[in-house]
């Protein structure tokens, strides 16, 4: 395991175990994950909040939250235009998120 320095304090753990805990925090709430399952199975990967909405028994400004720490951990993108959101997985994240868990759990 290579340990980082840190402030002359040593870190004991990788870039990538970061990495994976910070996407770990976003997955950790049963809503999040509904969201994301929500948007990988559309057929184009987006979808409006507004839509989102109709579908969760939730208040808009409840999910609003939600995407708001997917955004943040760049699980997804959003594309403005007002008035609407129109939020979509990102691709380049959501790879790196399954080989780092892929690798992690296949030890």
């Amino acid at each position: 395991m290579d340990v980082m320095e840190v402030s002359n304090k040593k870190r004991y753990y990788t870039d990538s175990q970061e990495r994976m805990a910070k996407l770990a925090k976003a997955l950790s709430n049963p809503v999040r994950v509904y969201i994301l399952d929500f948007l990988a199975n559309n057929l184009d990967r987006c979808c409006y909040s507004g839509d989102m909405v109709e579908d969760l028994p939730i208040a808009r400004s409840t999910l609003s939250e939600h995407l708001k720490e997917l955004k943040k951990a760049g699980l997804i993108q959003g594309e403005i235009n007002p008035p609407y959101i129109k939020y979509c997985i990102n691709q380049d994240k959501w790879d790196e998120a399954k080989a780092l868990f892929g690798s992690f759990f296949k030890r």
